[in-house]
């Protein structure tokens, strides 16, 4: 390392180091340890342009060891984003832009929020993905338009998450040549060193996985680092894994390869023991040399002619394939096609019930000759999902342009990599399991909802009405689970007609992820002409039927209205007065204006019940404290559906006797 790259590395660790001890909280360990990565990367191999983060033919960069967020918020400062020393000195405050854990959309250059350990890697593989189909789609001879890398700097916790093995052996099946990942092979962890729990050769299970695998033995060595990655680069039929053997909290005394050194500021006396022992002056703070600075902001120059590079290339291409340029534009843009929506079935109630999975796959084929970058698949279960796209292939290490996905059976990777596909932009993808299983993927999807990602979740057999399979297939508690997701929209179709509207809303909405409930049992289609003339479900609940000023209003969602206009008419026929409401979302019927909530749930109706096939908890805020809310509070049963549904009291007798006891 020559003097002057020694200065940049040690600019790099001292910015960390000053804005977590000024914090007083953090993880400066890891910014010690890989700062010579970071160096190495940003300035010398990275194609970005700092003046414009969102240039869509950057390359990506995810900080999976997200804990180490002052290496990224320094590289982010020094290399000329819209990051200022301010910034970095106000590191983990209220309203600061340099959150403690990286946060899409909240700061310049960050590509995808990461800290849950694992996820960053599983989204790296996501947005390789996209690289990959947006690339065999749009590029053409001599018209490279989409030609990017993904990189990731991952610690020994993402090795050790699930998550990682998951999406990782995805991505060696799948050849993905262009994701190049960073181990920081440091050895340590909060509690001591990795062997006290870690052991594997992590390396050779990446050989095993199909990468192409790198060891650098010194993280100083800027030389080695650098011939890493170009090796990497040179591999196109694999990602590859370079082991950087590091030390956290490289050069403190007294902390230097230490759990204490992970995720607490290393202390006032420690730092200037540090700062002496790299020949760092121990004032000023946040110092940022001139010299360095100058090497740094040579990115900022670099990446604009790379970006006027591009433009000139998209230009050319523009006149040679006007169209092909114009559908990508609106890719990126996310807009919907005029037509989007012009094939999307409505299903006759003559034609018999049908289970809203089924309903589901028919849209999802009618969406998809209209909508080219709509994509996805499932965990292995697209029989049973009903998410096969027909008339396109799938995804694979020889076929980019399939857009059906076997994400195998990784319901948790699935959930990471949707979010990298998302947050790479010009794609809209969706993956499907079944509901129960949407525990897996809890934390993908708690993060597409932190972040505003657009990903659509089809979750199908959504209750005990999925039968024989019994209570480990049952869910009965993940309604209210998801729906406690700020920011995520559930909802719970009642049949065909609500499902097809669902998956309109799905596509247009752009403020976080969709959930889709849906039954694995057949569910009579609603007769429009007898009761509402068209579903409400753009707007999360609507009056469904009525006959005069309501006495009681039943709430119902999914395959539980059926049972609900049974009750309805049961109730209408011996004379009472009853308002039947449909409500698919709370989500999308809370952001309804207050008119149009009162109207459908007028606060004069005081009595109403509440049916669905799953925990009564949270039914409080439609029915208030003189409602009955009908439901499941105990795990399911195996045995046929309708079975199951009777003996756990979901039925239109139980509904009539509510009402009847509220009217009494």
């Amino acid at each position: 390392m020559t003097k002057l790259e020694e200065l940049c590395v040690n600019t790099i660790r001292f910015l960390a180091v000053d804005g977590v001890q000024k914090a007083n909280s953090g993880h400066p360990g890891m910014p010690m340890g890989t700062a010579p990565i970071g160096y190495v990367l940003w300035t010398k191999y990275l194609k970005h342009n700092p003046r414009d983060p969102k240039w869509f033919d950057r390359d990506r960069f995810v900080l999976s060891a997200g804990h180490g967020s002052m290496l990224l918020y320094s590289l982010l400062h020094l290399t000329g984003y819209d990051v200022s020393l301010d910034d970095l000195k106000s590191f983990r405050q209220y309203g600061s832009i340099t959150p403690g854990h990286p946060e899409y959309g909240m700061t310049p250059g960050v590509e995808t929020t990461t800290g849950p350990l694992g996820q960053g890697l599983g989204n790296a593989v996501g947005m390789a993905i996209a690289e990959e189909h947006l690339a065999a789609y749009f590029n053409r001879a001599g018209f490279n338009i989409v030609d990017h890398y993904t990189y990731v700097i991952a610690g020994d916790g993402d090795m050790m998450e699930g998550v990682t093995s998951e999406a990782c052996s995805l991505a060696g099946h799948l050849k993905l040549g262009k994701l190049i990942v960073f181990y920081d092979d440091n050895h340590i962890t909060i509690e001591g060193n990795t062997a006290l729990a870690f052991g594997e050769d992590v390396i050779g299970r990446y050989a095993a996985y199909g990468w192409h695998t790198q060891r650098v033995g010194d993280g100083n060595d800027v030389g080695a680092i650098s011939s890493a990655i170009e090796a990497a680069k040179g591999v196109k039929d694999k990602p590859s894994i370079i082991a950087v053997r590091t030390h956290i909290g490289y050069g403190s005394p007294n902390k230097q390869d230490t759990g204490e050194a992970h995720g607490s500021p290393l202390g006032d006396k420690e730092v200037e023991l540090t700062k002496k022992n790299l020949g760092w002056p121990i004032e000023p703070k946040f110092l940022v040399p001139e010299e360095a600075l100058g090497i740094f902001r040579g990115c900022v120059e670099k990446g604009k002619k790379a970006e006027e590079s591009w433009d000139g290339l998209f230009r050319e291409y523009e006149k040679k394939y006007p169209e092909l340029a114009s559908e990508f534009k609106s890719w990126l843009s996310g807009e919907m096609p005029k037509d989007a929506f012009s094939e999307v079935p409505v299903f006759d109630p003559a034609a018999g019930a049908v289970a809203t999975r089924s309903a589901s796959g028919k849209v999802i084929n009618a969406l998809a000759p209209k909508v080219k970058n709509f994509l996805g698949g499932a965990a292995d279960l697209s029989p049973s999902t009903d998410t096969l796209m027909k008339g396109t292939t799938s995804f694979s290490s020889t076929d980019r342009l399939g857009r059906n996905f076997h994400f195998g059976i990784r319901e948790h990777g699935m959930g990471a990599i949707m979010n990298g596909m998302a947050v790479h932009g010009g794609l809209i993808p969706f993956g499907a399991t079944f509901l129960v299983f949407a525990d897996y993927m809890r934390p993908p999807i708690r993060l597409a909802a932190i972040s505003k990602f657009k990903a659509i979740y089809v979750f199908t057999h959504d209750s005990v009405g999925l039968g024989e399979d019994g209570p480990t297939h049952q869910p009965i508690e993940h309604f209210m689970a998801l729906r406690s997701i700020p920011r995520l929209v559930f909802i719970r179709p009642a049949d065909a007609n609500e499902t097809a509207e669902a998956w309109k809303f799905a596509l247009q909405h752009k403020e976080g992820p969709v959930a889709l409930a849906l039954t694995r049992q057949k569910i009579q289609v609603v007769d429009r002409t007898k009761y509402a003339p068209a579903t409400g479900t753009l707007r999360g609940g609507y009056i469904l039927a009525e006959n005069g000023s309501p006495e009681a209003i039943i709430i119902a969602t999914g395959s539980e209205v059926p049972v609900a206009l049974k009750a309805y008419e049961t109730l209408v026929s011996s004379g009472r007065n009853v308002r039947l409401v449909s409500m698919p979302s709370w989500e999308i019927f809370d952001s309804q204006d207050d008119k149009y909530r009162e109207s459908v749930l007028p606060s004069s109706v005081e009595k109403r019940v509440s049916i669905e096939a799953g925990i009564t908890k949270g039914w409080s805020r439609y029915i208030g404290t003189k409602g009955i809310a009908i439901g499941i509070d105990r795990f399911g049963a195996s045995a046929p559906g309708e079975v199951v549904m009777k003996e756990f009291g979901i039925t239109s007798d139980a509904v009539v006797d509510a009402v009847r006891r509220l009217l009494a």
